[in-house]
């Protein structure tokens, strides 16, 4: 993806494979992921700290924008499971690119997000990103190029049945976990 911090400065992120071992999947099948702050005081102050602006994904081909999150969702992030109502054309593209703007009041020395994607309860994917040091009372901007998969399952199958937990990391640490459930309209 890329990263474009204050001083405009992009960098290109492609998804980071293999994952490290700590953070590969441990959990079970029949799971839909689920939301989570760490009782740690460090950790919870980070992220109540930690504001989901904006977020869009676009058509990496063409920069059109097929998706926005809803301005609710910065309140409730990491308090309750979200909905995302995704145009289904999106599942057409080759390649997405997902553009994220938050704001942190806390330092994260490496921040890090692993996603899990379900589907009927079974993780199908993961994705990890590394985004790297976030200068604490900072706005950043981190867009991600996510490719495709060779064959997609179709959106009726998909729509409702699909949830995407994200782990927040900072180094090893786990921060807190949101989940979205995807439905293509």
């Amino acid at each position: 993806g890329r990263s474009c911090g204050r001083a405009g400065r992009c960098w290109v992120w492609r998804l980071c494979y293999p994952l490290p071992p700590l953070l590969r999947s441990t959990m079970e099948d029949g799971e839909q992921g689920e939301v989570y702050v760490s009782s740690d005081p460090e950790d919870a102050k980070i992220i109540a700290g930690f504001t989901l602006n904006s977020m869009n994904m676009r058509d990496a081909e063409t920069g059109k924008i097929m998706w926005e999150s809803p301005a609710e969702w910065k309140d409730r992030f990491f308090t309750e499971e979200l909905e995302a109502h995704v145009p289904r054309g999106i599942l057409e593209c080759k390649e997405v690119s997902r553009e994220v703007n938050f704001t942190s009041a806390e330092k994260i020395d490496e921040f890090k997000l692993l996603q899990k994607v379900y589907f009927q309860g079974h993780v199908i994917e993961e994705w990890f990103f590394k985004f790297g040091f976030v200068m604490p009372n900072s706005t950043n901007q981190w867009q991600s190029t996510i490719e495709a998969a060779a064959e997609m399952l179709p959106a009726e199958l998909l729509s409702g049945n699909v949830t995407i937990e994200t782990n927040f990391f900072d180094e090893q640490r786990l921060l807190a976990k949101s989940l979205v459930r995807v439905y293509y309209d």
